[in-house]
């Protein structure tokens, strides 16, 4: 990666943070900041052969769009979303289909392409397509699958030398931690004055 990348990836990484910063304060710009984040993430992974990786920035630029219109005017009364929970029953069918299509896609690609660790690019990509969905619809356990998916690709970055972005994943791990209990939090007290 020449110098025009390293440019690209600190931009791309900036305003990767900023989005997770504004998300986890429910802050409907973030999805501003991940549609230009994305944007740039698409031909950065592409150059390093990452093409699950590339394929899935260009479905955030669209969930971007779509989340910022959930969270503006999303719900009963087009009013914006509220943080809700998924059962068990949801998650055991969330999980078993990013597996299932991570197998499928990870296999494609060992046989017909030079793409690196294609079984993890494919499970990061596959989960990170649901767990988009799950941000976008203010589903609480979002951010314990990005605990899941961020170490993953932590691991996937460092192997194609993309070290400001492994660096940027290890804040994002931080920020899922502290995301998934300020929605918590958030979520208890949405609960109580349904209560009230």
């Amino acid at each position: 990666m020449g110098l025009d990348w390293v440019n690209l990836e600190t931009l791309a990484v900036a305003l990767g943070v900023a989005y997770l910063v504004l998300a986890m304060r429910e802050n409907s710009l973030c999805w501003y900041c991940a549609f230009f984040s994305t944007a740039l993430y698409v031909w950065i992974f592409g150059d390093v052969s990452l093409y699950m990786e590339s394929a899935l920035n260009v479905y955030y630029m669209g969930m971007a769009i779509y989340g910022w219109f959930q969270w503006q005017r999303g719900g009963i009364n087009h009013e914006g979303l509220e943080i809700i929970r998924w059962t068990a029953k949801q998650h055991g069918l969330a999980i078993s289909a990013i597996v299932l299509a991570a197998l499928v896609s990870g296999y494609l690609l060992s046989i017909g392409t030079d793409a690196r660790l294609p079984y993890l690019d494919s499970l990061t990509t596959w989960g990170s397509i649901l767990t988009t969905v799950m941000v976008a619809r203010k589903v609480l356990e979002n951010w314990l699958y990005w605990i899941v998916i961020n170490s993953i690709s932590i691991y996937l970055y460092l192997d194609r030398g993309l070290e400001q972005t492994a660096s940027m994943f290890m804040l994002y791990l931080v920020l899922a931690i502290l995301g998934y209990y300020a929605w918590r939090k958030k979520h208890a007290g949405q609960n109580r004055d349904i209560a009230a």
